[in-house]
């Protein structure tokens, strides 16, 4: 049942006439599709759908979003065009858009930023908690200004209901849901209710699960040792609704605790002389020569379930939410963001916490949407933010730091006949103060974008974006400086970093009406002083990594596209692909590799169904001391029923995935060879609605 990458390159180049498509989300099926032309996105302040906009987006509700969901966000989102995940085992793993990750992508809850911990380092969760979500949008490439020049990658926003926005209609709402699944003996249950009376609403909701180790197939142990995880979410918020708006506040509390599969403490005592790494006695240039520089066999390491570290994990977080129309004159709307964020989590081995990292901060933004001026209509926008970051204990790699920034942003839009045109600009102050002897950085950066969207047949439409981007380094960046166990590194920030200047365009080609639909986005983003993290040496798996600037450049395609035969029946193919490499030709690390595949969607009654299959192709295009990893092949299979009881709906799904219980490495992970991705699964669940 192995898909032939022939056979997969012949149904990509009949349907888009060139090479990688996007892959689509695992469990869409026809009506999903269609709901997409009436979803506005929340992360856009304009009221624009997905068909309007010039720069490409993907969300992901209703149905889709709840058999796609798994217990971190990179996860629930990794199967979205252009969007991978670099997983970290089960606990952790952060989107990797277009090949960036964090903290060239930015995590949003309701439009406000997370101020977690994930941006350093990608074994540090995201605390977002995908079973709570009503809605995920992922805006694709440099897609606005709004969130800062330094969202090269993309913007991830999760949109809840943690903050009532209208009174429910019957008075009270809710929703429960229970699942569980084979090969990591997960299970899991959300509930939320939402009751209302007059101009007052409350919410509350929450969220609990629990997995062990999951299984991986010819692994030594059957299992992946400390790939395990359990949480728990909650949250209560209160609005005041009026007749033009609302006003909310809610409080989330979230713990976790994972594992943190790979974690060694066989390079404590490596350090640098210079450019060169000293380990246990032996120099660079002792052992490099020897030392083969292709995979390990899984085989070769042995796991210790007992002496596997874990995380322990603790956030809490305010959010404070309020839009009102027509606040006064010349202005339609008027939006205000914020979250404060109290974050902290222990990385313990056996009993003793080895490492506390803390983050607390907050993120404001307010939003004024003008009326049309002189046919150009859009929103002015200011945004603050400020953190503390901190790490104490055996790895302190990075010293105390305060980082604060302010931007001021503006976004205009003219329609003209069947045009629609953008533009777009944002400054940006960041200070970023260490609790060392090493200067503090004061930067600024000025972002410019315009885009323009093409109705030029019922139907069609051609949509390209420009942007010119700057990104300012982080304060992990400027001032690393120790071991990193979680990724095998010891890390040498450099507080001379400039400001990245990012240049990229964005062309697609879309068709989201009729029995024949699909979008093809093809994209290239030129960096100059491209921040990476520069390997200067290696000893067996450890490595000596530097930040630097280089010049580099990003091109990649990415789309999907389907036939409808009849109302019940759906076919389609996808795909994407990306490439990345330095101006010398070198290319950079961790750069996904390329997939493509084919799905089918069933609809019968109130049963749906979906099968896919998908080849991830074989990554060879390799940095510096990075091995290359295998083509795998993917089978998933999907079955539904949705069904009325009462005044409750109710939805029966189940997911299987991996059924050829392939062993698969995934390129984008920093622990690729010690934490598979899983085998064979299968999710059984069941969700209410009242």
């Amino acid at each position: 049942m192995l898909i032939k990458v022939n056979a997969l390159t012949a149904a990509l180049a009949f349907a888009f006439g060139a090479g990688g498509v996007a892959h689509a989300a695992s469990s869409p099926d026809a009506s999903a599709v269609t709901r997409l032309e009436t979803i506005t996105i929340n992360a856009y302040p304009l009221s624009a759908t997905p068909s309007t906009l010039s720069v490409p987006v993907e969300t992901l509700d209703g149905s889709a979003l709840v058999v796609a969901r798994e217990a971190t966000l990179g996860a629930t989102l990794s199967s979205l065009p252009g969007v991978h995940a670099d997983t970290f085992g089960a606990g952790a793993s952060r989107p990797a858009i277009r090949g960036q990750t964090a903290p060239r992508v930015k995590v949003l809850s309701g439009g406000s930023e997370l101020m977690d911990a994930s941006g350093v380092s990608p074994d540090h969760a995201i605390t977002s908690e995908p079973m709570l979500a009503q809605r995920i949008e992922v805006l694709r490439g440099p897609s606005t200004l709004l969130y800062g020049g330094g969202a090269i990658g993309g913007v991830v926003n999760v949109v809840d209901n943690k903050i009532p926005q209208a009174i429910p209609e019957k008075g009270v709402e809710g929703f429960a849901e229970v699942r569980g699944a084979t090969g990591s003996r997960e299970r899991a249950g959300a509930v939320g209710v939402t009751a209302g009376e007059g101009n007052v609403a409350v919410h509350v909701e929450g969220v609990k699960r629990r997995s062990g180790d999951y299984r991986v197939p010819g692994w030594t142990h059957s299992r992946v040792a400390g790939s395990y995880e359990e949480g728990n979410t909650g949250s209560v918020g209160i609005s005041w609704i009026g007749s033009r708006g609302y006003t909310g506040i809610a409080y989330t509390q979230t713990h976790s605790k994972y594992g943190l599969p790979g974690h060694s403490h066989e390079y404590e005592g490596c350090h640098p002389h210079g450019t060169h790494l000293h380990c246990g006695g032996h120099d660079h240039d002792d052992e490099h020569d020897e030392h083969d520089h292709h995979d390990h066999a899984h085989g070769d390491h042995d796991h210790d379930d007992h002496a596997v570290p874990f995380v322990r994990l603790d956030s809490r977080r305010l959010d404070l939410r309020s839009e009102y129309r027509d606040p006064f004159a010349g202005f339609s709307n008027v939006r205000f963001r914020g979250g404060y964020t109290d974050y902290k989590h222990d990385e313990i081995e056996g009993t003793t916490v080895a490492t506390t990292f803390k983050n607390r901060g907050y993120d404001a933004r307010l939003e004024l949407e003008h009326r049309p001026v002189a046919g150009w209509h859009g929103v002015l926008g200011l945004q603050s933010a400020r953190s503390t970051f901190s790490a104490l204990g055996e790895e302190r790699f990075v010293p105390k730091t305060v980082t604060r920034s302010n931007g001021i942003f503006l976004l205009e839009q003219y329609h003209l006949d069947d045009w629609r045109f953008e533009l777009g600009a944002r400054q940006d102050w960041q200070n970023v103060s260490p609790d060392s002897s090493q200067p503090a950085s004061r930067l600024r950066g000025t972002s410019f974008s315009a885009g323009a969207v093409w109705d030029f047949a019922p139907q069609y439409a051609l949509a390209v974006s420009l942007s010119r981007s700057q990104r300012l380094p982080s304060a992990q960046e400027l001032y690393a400086n120790g071991l990193h166990m979680a990724t095998n590194t010891y890390e040498l920030g450099n507080p001379g970093l400039a400001a990245e200047t990012s240049r990229n365009i964005d062309l697609t080609l879309r068709k989201q009406e009729g029995d024949a639909r699909f979008s093809l986005t093809v994209f290239h983003n030129r960096i100059k002083n491209y921040i990476f993290a520069n390997t200067l040496d290696r000893y067996e798996d450890f490595r000596l990594i530097e930040y630097t600037q280089r010049n580099a450049r990003f091109t990649g395609v990415e789309g999907e596209a389907s036939y409808r035969f009849n109302r019940h029946l759906t076919a389609g193919v996808f795909g994407d692909l990306v490439h990345g490499k330095l101006f010398s030709g070198a290319d950079l690390p961790r750069i996904p590799a390329a997939r493509a595949g084919v799905r089918v969607n069933t609809r019968w009654n109130q049963w749906t169904g979906n099968i896919e299959a998908y080849r991830v192709f074989r990554q060879n295009r390799v940095a510096d001391f990075e091995a290359e990893t295998s083509a795998y092949n993917m089978v998933n299979l999907g079955l539904g029923y949705d069904g009325t009881l009462g005044a409750m709906d109710y939805s029966i799904y189940l997911r299987a995935t991996n059924l050829l219980n392939t062993l698969a490495y995934n390129h984008a992970s920093f622990v690729s060879r010690a934490a598979p991705l899983p085998g064979r699964r299968v999710m059984l669940g069941m969700r209410m609605e009242y």
